[in-house]
């Protein structure tokens, strides 16, 4: 009995080893480890790089490819604590766009898991044959270098005191700050209900900014409440206002009659520091034809600034609230360096836009 017990135990966990190899991508990677032609080369190198197997997948590049491994490791792994340092690749298509015997270019959609979810990534490669396989030229990374200077620090700061033992922020025995929902819009989408507008730090202290909304029948019954998590800058300054949506999945606006909202404000400590500029902003089409906004970031302080989130509010010809887009990029913002942002526009905001507004959320590590 010991000796069956044992062997079904060994099949189970053999059967368990194989699904996960196959999980992996390690059938892909088997079947397309010679790189016999362009897509098989370039399949096997986003394979290598799912699996974070940076040693292999730096051999695959092309011998003449002017990239060392440790900014190749940098460029796709992230680095300074950005949000692709906490990501993986979580899928890529490949979609060919010219080749002949010798030489081919490969569009590569890479997906990107992360904690505040899917980012994409879109490169196009050159695949050049080197014998009897083909070989990925990888695009040299421009990193900037931020020289040594000195920028001075005069930017507004608010800080709480109180009592030795009261919590740093959010629950001290004083008035909530002042703030007010200013615009509200409540709209359907193809697979869910969507409320959005802005809301507004009335005060003269910030104030950490929840918006909640409650979906009411025509009984008066409650269909549905959510929050606007992380579409919203949580942190205002006195006078500051931000967008806001809250995604109602599966809701249709026939059965609302009508919408609850709630704002709740909590004093904090906060500085207008760091200010993150937004330049040459644009609406085009990207190399997958989605419609987005892009645009540069300019981190203007002395300080990293490790993981930004665009929001980007569209108006109509009378001012109303049409959309919400959001955005995160998975580089780190470096001192007076500019760097690209993008969001995607719905094509039916595209049409019934008049202007847009972009506002920077920013998260920076604090050392350990």
């Amino acid at each position: 009995m010991k000796t069956i017990l044992a062997a079904g135990i060994t099949a189970v966990t053999v059967l368990l080893l194989v699904i996960a190899w196959f999980q992996a991508g390690g059938l892909t990677r088997h079947e397309i480890s010679t790189g016999a032609t362009a897509a098989e080369a370039v399949q096997a190198l986003m394979a290598d790089i799912q699996s974070r197997d940076w040693e292999r997948a730096y051999s695959r590049l092309d011998r003449s490819n002017d990239v060392q491994k440790p900014v190749f490791i940098r460029d796709i792994a992230g680095s300074d604590g950005s949000l692709r340092t906490y990501g993986s690749l979580q899928s890529f298509d490949i979609y060919p766009l010219r080749a002949d015997d010798n030489q081919a270019v490969m569009r590569v959609r890479m997906k990107w898991s992360t904690a505040v979810g899917s980012i994409d990534d879109t490169r196009d490669l050159t695949v050049r044959r080197d014998g009897s396989v083909w070989r990925v030229q990888w695009p040299k990374p421009n990193f900037v270098t931020v020289p040594p200077q000195v920028i001075p620090v005069n930017y507004l700061r608010w800080d709480i005191v109180g009592r030795d033992n009261a919590p740093p922020w959010g629950t001290q025995n004083v008035d909530s700050p002042q703030v007010r929902i200013i615009s509200m819009n409540a709209v359907e989408r193809p697979d869910r209900v969507v409320v959005m507008g802005e809301v507004e730090n009335e005060d003269t202290v910030p104030a950490y900014v929840n918006v909640n909304a409650t979906l009411l029948r025509p009984d008066g019954s409650a269909i549905d409440e959510e929050g606007s998590f992380d579409l919203i800058s949580h942190t205002l300054l006195p006078k500051q206002v931000s967008p806001y949506r809250i995604d109602f999945p599966g809701a249709r606006i026939a059965n609302v009659k009508s919408v609850r909202m709630d704002a709740r404000a909590l004093l904090v400590p906060a500085s207008a520091d760091p200010v993150i500029a937004v330049s040459d902003q644009a609406v085009n089409k990207d190399g997958l034809g989605r419609t987005i906004l892009k645009g540069d970031l300019v981190n203007q302080s002395g300080q990293t600034v490790n993981i930004s989130q665009v929001l980007a509010t569209f108006y109509d010809g009378s001012g109303k609230v049409i959309w919400v887009s959001d955005g995160y990029v998975d580089q780190a913002l470096f001192p007076q360096v500019s760097t690209p942002f993008a969001v995607d526009v719905p094509d039916d905001v595209v049409g019934r836009m008049s202007t847009y507004h972009v506002v920077v959320n920013h998260y920076i590590r604090t050392s350990s």
